[in-house]
């Protein structure tokens, strides 16, 4: 009976949600028939006339405080939803509008959908929409206090966000703690050190550490923040890897002994190749870059399932460095897989090489006379496909937009992918002659490939709609973030401008022309409502002038 009756309920709510749905204006026009009808009763030709003397003996003062009112109401509003819509990329009318209004007005939230009507295919989509927001690590992050604290002293502005040293920290706790520490006291008090917010408190947690044991993970925080010079850095990271050996070995023997030892040993294990990897990149940093490539094969040698930390793409940077093209094809012919993810660096690395062969020679004007030849064509499709895969990159190659220090995170695809490729590779374009040319020349036309990258992608998934919110949680508030695709600006911010700018008119010229204003403001009022007046003419001319009282009578 209950559900009956609850049935009955939503079967009541669906025909009304309809009709005011699709039958609103039916609604109007039964509402206006009414009106008429009671005018009489309900006196409005009297208030009318009432409203209409009160308004004649108004002065002009009144009126240009009316507009000056309202163009000042306007344009707080238009200053709000601009400050909106830069903030948040959206309008807050608008948006109040879906959320709130719609649901009351019978809207369809067709982001929600029900378990019953999810497929397989909706599935996916999901499992892939949340795969390119994931935030990942930058395999090419500077060290803080080397690079980004030196910033910082210099400019007095902070490179790095909350969010992103926050994950930072986060994959600190994951790479190098264990639930065994606890039994090492330097390793418990690492493991304390690695969750403070407070810079000097984790310096200081880890020179106790250092005093009661050789602790690697305490030599990598120091190396990280404390050393002011990548040189004072290597000296750390060269300690630390004699500490880390040494865990490594021991914990390698007793890792088939108890899940307490596999994890133990599987946290010395990322601390070692996070260590030779840090020790790669201070080589390239110092210019020794022969060295860091070496580390790196051997790293990837070492250990060539973790590829959680893409020291592939810092191989390839030293490589483009030595200018060892045909090692740089044969890593790409390893990772550029279908079935791994991409990455800005693998998909314009790819696109360099094949410019490379071409740029030297390639002229716009002569290309357009003969057309493009087969290495043409193929550098111009490898260059469409690294922009289809993020659009951001060429306005930094281009030096159209400033570069700023890459973030400790990136997103794929985003704005921050774009800052931190072009950041280390920009050289690497430059010394190829011609390249940034026909990038220049051929960036764009992807555009004309993909209209709708939100809705449907040529060769990669569509572009996903998370990147601007994760870019402005990664990137400094100093700088700008790259919005793709680039949006309009919402109905409402033009409406309260045009609004704003209207009632300003209106009031400037009130207070100007009174008498004028006035003679134009009843010439407007009544060539307004002439229709009005004709058709109610023409309706009391149809209708008896007794249909009230016989109404009454009935």
């Amino acid at each position: 009976m209950a559900e009956a009756g609850t049935g009955f309920l939503e079967q009541l709510k669906s025909c009304i949600v309809w009709s005011w749905t699709y039958l609103w204006t039916l609604w109007f026009f039964i509402m206006l028939f009414l009106v008429y009808i009671l005018r009489v009763p309900l006196k409005i030709n009297d208030n009318l006339s009432t409203v209409s003397m009160f308004l004649n003996t108004l002065t002009p003062k009144f009126y240009v405080a009316l507009t000056g009112t309202s163009s000042l109401i306007s344009g707080l509003i238009l200053i709000f939803e601009w400050w909106y819509f830069r903030k948040y990329g959206t309008s807050f009318i608008e948006q109040v509008s879906v959320s709130h209004l719609r649901p009351l007005l019978g809207g369809v939230d067709n982001s929600a959908p029900s378990a019953a009507s999810a497929t397989g295919g909706d599935a996916d989509s999901n499992r892939q929409s949340v795969s390119e927001c994931k935030v990942w690590r930058n395999p090419l992050n500077l060290f803080r206090g080397a690079e980004y604290n030196r910033y910082t002293w210099v400019t007095g502005r902070e490179p790095l966000t909350y969010y992103d040293m926050n994950l930072s920290a986060q994959d600190h706790q994951t790479f190098f703690t264990c639930d065994t520490d606890h039994l090492r006291p330097a390793d418990a008090i690492m493991q304390k050190a690695w969750r403070e917010r407070n810079p000097q408190a984790r310096i200081s947690a880890a020179h106790e550490a250092l005093e009661l044991n050789e602790c690697a993970t305490a030599y990598i925080l120091l190396a990280e923040e404390e050393a002011t010079t990548i040189v004072e850095a290597e000296k750390l990271f060269k300690q630390a890897l004699k500490a880390g050996e040494g865990c490594y070995r021991r914990s390698q023997q007793l890792q088939h002994h108890g899940a307490q030892y596999e994890a133990q040993h599987r946290r010395d294990t990322n601390v070692l190749v996070y260590i030779k990897r840090r020790l790669a990149m201070c080589a390239r940093k110092l210019g020794r870059t022969r060295e860091a490539v070496k580390m790196m094969r051997d790293l990837m040698k070492e250990f060539p399932l973790l590829s959680m930390f893409n020291i592939h793409e810092n191989l390839l940077e030293a490589l483009l460095e030595l200018q060892a093209y045909a090692d740089v094809q044969a890593v790409l012919a390893k990772y550029d897989d279908i079935s791994l993810p991409k990455s800005a660096t693998i998909c314009y690395t790819a696109a360099l090489l094949k410019a490379r062969a071409v740029s030297d020679k390639f002229s716009p004007e002569a290309a357009s006379r003969r057309g493009l030849s087969t290495a043409e064509m193929n550098a111009v499709e490898a260059i469409h496909r690294a922009v289809e895969f993020n659009p951001h990159v060429p306005k930094y190659l281009l030096e159209m937009k400033s570069l700023i220090l890459p973030p400790e995170h990136i997103l794929k695809r985003g704005d921050s992918e774009a800052i931190a490729y072009a950041f280390f590779h920009l050289q690497h374009w430059k010394r190829v002659e011609g390249a940034l040319n026909l990038l220049h020349c051929t960036w764009e036309g992807t555009f004309r490939m993909i209209p709708y990258p939100l809705e449907k992608g040529h060769l990669f998934y569509p572009y996903p709609i998370c990147t601007e919110t994760a870019d402005r949680e990664l990137l400094p508030s100093f700088h700008e973030v790259s919005v793709y695709p680039k949006k309009e600006l919402p109905f409402f911010i033009l409406f309260t401008a045009g609004l704003c700018s209207f009632t300003a008119m209106l009031a400037l010229l009130t207070h100007q022309f009174p008498e004028l204003m006035g003679v134009f403001a009843k010439a407007f009022l009544s060539t307004l409502f002439a229709p009005l007046n004709f058709v109610m003419e023409k309706v009391e001319s149809i209708l008896p002038s007794s249909l009230w009282h016989q109404l009454t009578r009935i």
